[in-house]
């Protein structure tokens, strides 16, 4: 056996940790940190050798399958792809365009070619019923960064390795190793953040794996960041501690930022948001008067009723205190690849609101709507209903909210479709499934998470292992399927031009589409450029930029969007209502990565990782003990789960991971029906959502927590 040594990225997070790879040519053999990468410095954290189990895995799919009464038999792909395209034609010829839904699942973005082929085959598929992982993570941020800056792609990142007081809201670095923060290594930069005499504040119901590494743990309720954040501004500005001169002829909206925040009085909130006022007015003024600042809120800021206001009002407190587009503040990186500059080209800032949804008239963001009105969409009878579905990369089951109804709402279709490398808790229900490649099995260039690095880098690599014999790239898939739609669609002439962009993408792919972007990029590399570089390229510390990339109309930054101000109402209202006896909140393990690395048995081996936490107090109260069988119920719906009984939940507030229960009977998961736990999105409500974005508010679900049965 001869082995080889290959070099590639980590996909399974957004931190595009390097990794060497061992193989024998066609199989891993090990999986190492590349010590080289000058970005991430052979860091790497336990999912990643677990790619080895995913390429491996006997309950990958590796041949298209179509689903006869409860069983799944190969098919070939040219009648699978046949099948597909005149089933989906036949139910919008029927039923009209936006009858046969989409849904992008989260892997869509580490995948540069499927990344470079979605917007094709989307509009191929010529439906409104668009649906991603968008509304139910980032979205918030996207749609402030939308009214603010005028692109919803020009997101801020944390100057971490330069600032000098770093406020982490609802997040959890140090375990999802950044998160809209591209951030290898995480851990040792707070580390070194505060070895240089940096502060670190995590504002979190829990005290994380990243408030253990923090000089201060701020223990708010589950809802009350806006508030918080509200009453931070209110000192600051109240004060005088604002830097004006950061926004003269930069900016607009100061004044009726000044206004809004007025009645946010620290003594005003300080019951809602469980933080004592003087502590609040202490964490104002600390942020105000550093050197230089930065707050990064990320998914428990996000997934809440008030997600919009929150990823607003972060960026205000970075503006007004002189900390935007300054190094050690909030930044927008220079990727080599600059999807900005591309989405601008072709007119594709952002949009917002211009149509909603049919069943409860949530609002679009993105050309997309909310994940959380996905199954009324389909169980809900009437003009307009979703009668077909197709599913990329995705397990909504596991990751929507109430994901039991849309679990029951999926085979009502007339026809569904679900591009996947696995038979999991949704794509079980699928007529037919088409794998794809995974990982090492592909060239790799990360288009999405390099232009939210903390550092401007850059690296591209080739396949280090073929995929399985039969398995189709999945910019392929998506190219094929989306022409044939086309064709059985009757070659519409309005979807001529979509059809002729499809076509010369799939004769270049998406090596040379990346290579063009990479030449009319900042930095005028190219692939040949790249690979002459195999270990990465550091391109250099983050650099002020925002300013000369707003997209607003007259090139200013918005501080105060009419609809972000005006949500604040709501905020103030909601300062008043009395909080649930229990509210639930989510949280992330390092060994976990949504639903889909259950089957990896290194990574669920040793204790349960599917446990509800829970304050000491409570459990006291409820008569429950460590380590017993609870039963978790929502309006929603109810889950069985081990308590683990810990200080390091706030009193009153109970957490479950996501990702979880792989109980269903239908799936193809050996190691996760084995190692199953509970799925928290069982007990999230559909019905609870951010109005402002139609983001699905996961966090701070009343519950109701007793003995097992």
């Amino acid at each position: 056996m001869t082995v080889s040594t290959r070099l590639h990225t980590c996909v399974l997070c957004e931190a595009v940790c390097g990794i060497v790879l061992e193989t024998d040519g066609e199989r891993i053999l090990s999986v190492r940190g590349d010590r080289n990468d000058p970005f991430s410095a052979g860091h790497i954290c336990p999912k990643a050798a677990a790619l080895v189990d995913v390429v491996v895995d006997p309950d990958r799919v590796r041949t298209p399958l179509r689903r006869v009464g409860d069983r799944f038999e190969p098919v070939s792909w040219d009648a699978a792809l046949g099948e597909a395209a005149e089933r989906i034609a036949d139910v919008q010829r029927r039923h009209g365009g936006s009858s046969v839904a989409l849904y992008l699942g989260n892997p869509t973005v580490h995948s540069h070619g499927a990344l470079l082929a979605v917007p094709f085959f989307s509009r191929l598929l010529g439906s409104r019923s668009r649906f991603s992982a968008t509304s139910v993570d980032q979205l918030p941020q996207q749609l402030a960064a939308y009214e603010m800056f005028g692109h919803q792609l020009l997101l801020p990142v944390p100057d971490i390795d330069r600032t000098r007081f770093l406020l982490v809201v609802g997040a959890n670095p140090a375990v999802s190793n950044g998160s809209l923060m591209t951030a290898p290594g995480v851990a040792e930069r707070l580390r070194q953040l505060r070895a240089r005499g940096g502060r670190l504040v995590v504002v979190d119901p829990r005290r994380t794996e990243t408030a253990a590494l923090a000089d201060d743990h701020v223990a708010v309720r589950p809802g009350g960041d806006a508030a918080l954040l509200a009453s931070m501004l209110h000192v600051i500005l109240g004060e005088g501690l604002d830097r004006p001169a950061a926004l003269t002829d930069r900016a607009t909206g100061l004044d009726e930022v000044r206004a809004a925040v007025r009645p946010f009085a620290p003594e005003r909130v300080a019951t809602r948001v469980g933080v004592e006022a003087e502590r609040i007015r202490d964490l104002a003024r600390d942020f105000a008067r550093a050197e230089s600042a930065v707050c990064h809120a990320r998914v428990g800021a996000c997934t809440q009723p008030f997600g919009g206001v929150v990823a607003w009002l972060v960026n205000v407190l970075d503006a007004v205190t002189g900390n935007l587009d300054r190094p050690g503040g909030a930044m927008i990186s220079t990727p080599a690849a600059d999807l900005v500059a591309l989405t601008r080209r072709i007119g594709a800032q952002g949009s917002f609101d211009r149509y909603r949804s049919r069943v409860r008239g949530l609002p679009e963001f993105g050309g997309e709507l909310p994940a959380a009105a996905l199954a009324e969409e389909i169980d809900t009878p009437g003009a307009g209903q979703v009668r077909a579905l197709v599913t990329f990369a995705g397990n909504p089951v596991l990751s929507s909210p109430n994901g039991a109804r849309l679990e029951r709402a999926l085979p009502g279709l007339e026809f569904m479709v679900s591009i996947d490398i696995y038979r999991n808790e949704t794509t079980r229900h699928a007529n037919l499934i088409l794998p794809t490649s995974f990982g090492p099995e592909r060239d790799h260039h990360d288009l999405a998470f390099y232009a939210l690095a903390v550092r401007n880098a850059a690296r591209y690599v080739e396949a280090a292992v073929p995929p399985p014999p039969g398995v189709r790239h999945d910019w392929q898939v998506l190219a094929d399927l989306g022409l044939r739609i086309h064709h059985a669609q009757g070659g519409r002439r309005r979807k001529a031009g979509p059809a002729l962009l499809m076509r010369v993408f799939r004769a270049l792919g998406p090596r040379r589409t990346l290579d063009l972007l990479l030449r009319l990029g900042p930095h005028r590399l190219s692939v040949k450029k790249l690979l002459a570089r195999p270990h990465g390229i550091d391109l250099g510390p983050l650099r002020p930029g925002l300013l000369g990339r707003l997209e607003t109309p007259d090139r200013k930054v918005r501080l105060a969007p009419p609809r972000h101000l005006s949500d604040l109402a709501r905020v103030l209202t909601d300062l008043d209502a009395p909080p649930p006896a229990l509210a639930l909140v989510g949280r992330r393990g390092l060994r976990s990565n949504n639903s889909w690395l259950h089957n990896s048995a290194r990574l669920v081996k040793g204790p349960p990782g599917c446990t509800l936490l829970m304050h000491p107090d409570d459990a006291i109260a409820r008569g429950l003990a460590d380590g017993a069988e609870v039963r978790v119920r929502s309006r929603a719906g109810e889950v069985v789960v081990p308590l683990r009984v810990t200080a390091e939940m706030a009193p009153g507030v109970v957490s479950l991971p996501h990702g979880w229960g792989h109980g269903r009977l239908g799936a193809a998961l050996a190691v996760a029906a084995e190692h199953p736990g509970a799925s928290v999105n069982d007990l999230t409500d559909e019905e609870r959502v951010d109005p402002l974005s139609g983001t699905a508010a996961f966090n701070g679900v009343p519950v109701e927590v007793g003995p097992a049965p």
